[in-house]
């Protein structure tokens, strides 16, 4: 099946020639294309039992690039597993209308951290409010940019347990069917994103916020997880996706791509669609996120500082355990990815691959 590396890797040097590209687009770029090949190195692995070799080469570790979430994905998975509650949580995701996508686009940095400050306030003002839980929450707050036909699609994913703190220290469970109205967290957040956008970005003209203020934003809660370890998987999915994966890839024939998406306008039918190779890389590209830019965000007692003390006071009130969890070392991680020990010859079993034959990478990438 083709990947996103091989389109780079036949198309990606006429798309450089033709298109205008940010520092970060043409980085990720090359770090794909280059990803575990010889540019950037390895070594090769020998069986001494039946001798067989395969060369095992480097990865670029770019967060954009397909291959490399996998293993990345695994490790914070692992590493937030010490920050569940034994309770239930929520899964709430905040959109923007489509009129300011082209603008956001344009002002990446400023439009992405006022999304979130708009999601981080409109969250916690609501759940303080003692008309809807009266206490302070945590969540984790995790950036979008598409959807699955690869447009430009800024969208905040947020996981909430189902509860919080009050000024007193207890805990306030919120109600089981919902988190909070979902007409009322939209509105308080179109509210102070038109707001802050008119501060921040001048060059906004006011019959497109008046035309945002009219619209109703699209603002959903799902159900609550039924338990912990649903959250742990769920998040998975969520916080190392890029843009599009390996598999939905298709055909890479005649100058065209095709991917397979799902239409969540059409009952969420799979469907096939077909781009040629430039749009379909200006569609990859646009997902290519600012230099340093962090899109998986903490908050309230699941921020770096409240976890020192008031996530301790959660797990003591909703009967979670204080032990420390054990954190699965690298080979661990892959093993449980592979379904098999990485040190294991797949040819016949034999538990010890030989590394061998290092190389350095043979040219420095951009």
């Amino acid at each position: 099946m083709p990947e996103v590396q091989d389109i780079f890797s036949q198309y990606g040097e006429n798309y450089r020639r033709k298109h205008k590209m940010s520092i970060v687009q043409h980085k990720a770029m090359n770090a794909i294309q280059n990803c575990r090949t010889a540019r950037l190195g390895g070594h090769m692995d020998k069986c001494p039992s039946c001798n067989y070799e395969r060369p095992s080469y480097n990865s670029c570790r770019n967060r954009h690039c397909p291959k490399c979430q996998t293993l990345s994905k695994e490790r914070w998975i692992d590493a937030r597993k010490a920050d569940l509650l034994n309770i239930g949580y929520f899964h709430v995701v905040f959109t923007v209308p489509q009129e300011l996508n082209w603008l956001i686009y344009k002002n990446q940095r400023a439009c992405y951290n006022l999304m979130f400050r708009c999601v981080a306030e409109t969250l916690q003002e609501l759940s303080y409010d003692k008309k809807y839980l009266g206490a302070s929450i945590g969540f984790t707050a995790i950036l979008h940019t598409w959807g699955q036909n690869l447009c430009f699609h800024p969208h905040i994913h947020c996981i909430v347990p189902s509860g919080g703190l009050t000024t007193l220290g207890k805990w306030q469970p919120s109600r089981k069917k919902f988190f909070l109205p979902v007409r009322v967290l939209s509105r308080k957040f179109r509210g102070k994103f038109l707001a802050l956008l008119k501060l921040h970005i001048p060059e906004i003209e006011q019959n497109l916020v008046d035309l945002c203020y009219q619209k109703e934003w699209v603002v959903y809660c799902k159900p609550p997880f039924k338990d912990a370890p649903c959250v742990v998987e769920y998040l998975g999915r969520y916080t190392h996706r890029v843009a599009i994966s390996n598999n939905r890839i298709l055909k890479l024939e005649n100058g065209t791509v095709t991917f397979k998406w799902r239409d969540y306008r059409d009952n969420s039918r799979w469907k096939e669609m077909v781009l040629n190779v430039d749009e379909f890389i200006r569609r990859f590209l646009m997902h290519i996120l600012p230099q340093g830019f962090m899109k998986i965000r903490h908050y309230g007692f699941l921020s770096s500082r409240g976890k020192q003390k008031k996530l301790i006071i959660c797990k003591i009130q909703t009967r979670t355990s204080l032990a420390p969890k054990e954190k699965l070392s690298a080979e661990q991680l892959i093993q449980r990815i592979l379904g098999r020990k990485p040190s294991q010859c797949p040819h016949c079993g034999h538990s010890g691959l030989l590394r061998t034959g290092l190389s350095p990478p043979v040219a420095k990438t951009a």
